[in-house]
């Protein structure tokens, strides 16, 4: 099982709330004075910090490198997580809804196939959308997004090149993704379902994303990524100010 870092956050402020409640009552507070006052100076601090998580902003790392150029192994990003509407930590049911994800939006989500992991992505098609993916080009209801080489591959120290760099516009959207010069993959028509969004990771052809699973529930959705604040990967090219503050929006 993985760790759950939200639900420890939970259970803890939960607790120590209780205690700090308990510890007004005079034989409490004298039986267990040591735990109580611990608790009333520890619970002030663990609910801001669940609110700011669960409401606010949380702090994400990339894994993988199903997001490259856009993100890379090692970057730390912060998402906002009132973007879509304020949800409930745990359970992720909405409370407030507020915008809609929008074409070009990187999310960060809960994998339909096992809601434990997050998946981070760029949403592609929105509901009713139908979506072909023809020789490594994408069409939106017929129309073709357009393509424009940019350069070689070069992530990491020892990398020559293994593919090419795309800028790729989505309406008014602009971002650059990964081609593989030697992977031609599958081509394919698919619509989108009502309350879901088909997305795809910016590292075209190779990444685990709607192509292979189907789109992501509305539901799934945590929230929208918007910044790197922090990275970390002695193999990459990259040093650490070279990526800290780079906007996603």
């Amino acid at each position: 099982m993985m760790f759950d870092f939200t639900v420890l956050l939970v259970t803890a402020t939960l607790l120590t709330g209780v205690i700090a409640l308990l510890s007004y009552l005079s034989e409490f507070r004298n039986t267990f004075s040591i735990i109580s006052d611990f608790s009333k100076s520890i619970f002030p601090i663990l609910f801001i910090v669940l609110c700011l998580r669960s409401f606010v902003i949380e702090p994400y790392k990339i894994p993988s490198g199903s997001m490259i150029p856009t993100l890379l192994v090692g970057d730390f990003i912060l998402v906002k997580k009132y973007q879509y509407g304020i949800k409930l930590p745990i359970s992720n049911q909405l409370l407030i809804s507020n915008k809609f994800p929008q074409y070009g939006d990187i999310i960060v989500f809960q994998y339909p196939l096992d809601k434990n992991i997050n998946y981070i992505k760029r949403v592609i098609g929105l509901p009713g959308d139908r979506i072909d993916y023809i020789d490594k080009h994408i069409f939106i209801n017929n129309k073709k997004i357009p393509h424009s080489y940019v350069s070689t591959h070069k992530i990491s120290k020892d990398d020559i090149g293994a593919g090419k760099i795309v800028k790729e516009k989505l309406l008014d959207d602009t971002y650059m993704i990964l081609v593989d010069k030697n992977n031609y993959g599958q081509n394919f028509s698919y619509v989108v379902p009502k309350n879901s969004y088909f997305v795809l990771g910016d590292n075209r052809d190779n990444s685990n994303d709607s192509r292979y699973w189907g789109p992501v529930p509305a539901d799934n959705i945590i929230g929208e990524a918007f910044m790197v604040w922090m990275f970390w990967n002695s193999d990459s090219e990259y040093s650490f100010f070279d990526r800290v503050g780079v906007s996603l929006n």
